[in-house]
């Protein structure tokens, strides 16, 4: 593969996620008021887009809950940050297995299967100008845990978004997503040329290394636009492979909670190191209004009062 570096380069911090961080560091935020806040500072630090999950403001506990999706949209549209919001979709699709030799019934604790409808109503009620969508099932690091997402389930999920005017962006966790991404533009459900995310790292989708990045970079149409992040300690290496490879960067404490070994990050930290390893390489780190530019955006306005 030729090196065809990016030279203006978007970045995505990915705000909270949902995985089980919230009480390992106090930087995770876990109220709206807290994620909106951690997205505008992130905003600030040179983040052109907020990649945002919702949690449960007590417990911290991943949640599906429209009010608090709303709650977020609206305290980051009503400030005076200028940012892009990208909503997660990937949520009701948990799929929780009894043990080995007794699979059935699935366990009542973290299974939440929602419709198609479900999964993106808060889209919906809030629409943000970017979504997000799992374009695959797979198995995750949990021993009974499976992210499911049936090619039927995606196609509805993919049409609404489309219907609604929402840019998907395709978060693939291994080859095949990407094969089935390209299935569904082709097939018009989704409209091209597409976002995609590349998911590295992630136990057990594909692997971080460079030869696997590099499979899964070249798979990506050429009209197309990616992003790719890793896990941990790898988080910073992939701002750089990614420009690198020809595409954009995500950081962000849903993948990675360290600045530093024994140094917790903020989201705003973790954005400021990943703009001087964009810079440091000789590209130009571009912000919300070029972003909207290259990806057919439109920007929404706050809520009517």
């Amino acid at each position: 593969m030729p090196l065809a570096m990016t030279r203006e380069v978007f970045i995505t911090c990915a705000v909270t996620g949902s995985g089980a961080t919230q009480d390992r560091s106090p930087h995770v935020p876990r109220s709206p008021v807290q994620i909106a806040a951690s997205a505008i500072e992130a905003a600030r630090a040179g983040a052109a887009i907020v990649h945002c999950h919702v949690r449960d403001p007590d417990t911290g506990a991943p949640s599906r809950e429209p009010a608090l999706y709303r709650e977020v949209t609206d305290r980051i549209r009503e400030s005076e940050v200028d940012v892009i919001l990208n909503l997660t979709a990937g949520m009701g699709g948990d799929m929780v297995f009894g043990p080995s030799e007794r699979p059935l019934p699935l366990s009542e604790k973290g299974t939440d299967m929602a419709g198609a409808a479900e999964r993106v109503r808060h889209i919906a009620e809030c629409l943000p100008e970017i979504c997000t969508l799992d374009c695959g099932t797979m198995n995750f690091a949990e021993a009974d845990y499976v992210m499911t997402n049936t090619p039927g389930m995606l196609r509805a999920m993919g049409a609404m978004m489309t219907e609604l005017g929402v840019k998907p962006e395709i978060e693939a966790f291994d080859t095949g997503h990407l094969w089935f991404a390209k299935e569904v533009v082709k097939e018009g459900v989704l409209k091209g040329p597409a976002l995609v995310q590349l998911c590295m790292g992630v136990p057990w989708g594909a692997p971080d290394d460079l030869n696997t990045f590099l499979a899964m970079a070249n798979n990506v149409p050429d009209d197309w636009t990616f992003s790719a992040f890793s896990l941990g300690r790898n988080q910073m290496a992939y701002a750089a492979a990614a420009v690198l490879a020809g595409g954009h960067v995500r950081v962000g404490l849903e993948d990675n909670l360290w600045l530093g070994k024994g140094v917790l990050a903020t989201n705003a930290q973790l954005v400021e190191r990943a703009v001087g390893i964009v810079e440091g390489i000789g590209a130009k780190v571009i912000g919300p209004a070029a972003v909207r530019d290259k990806l057919g955006l439109v920007k929404r306005a706050p809520k009517a009062v």
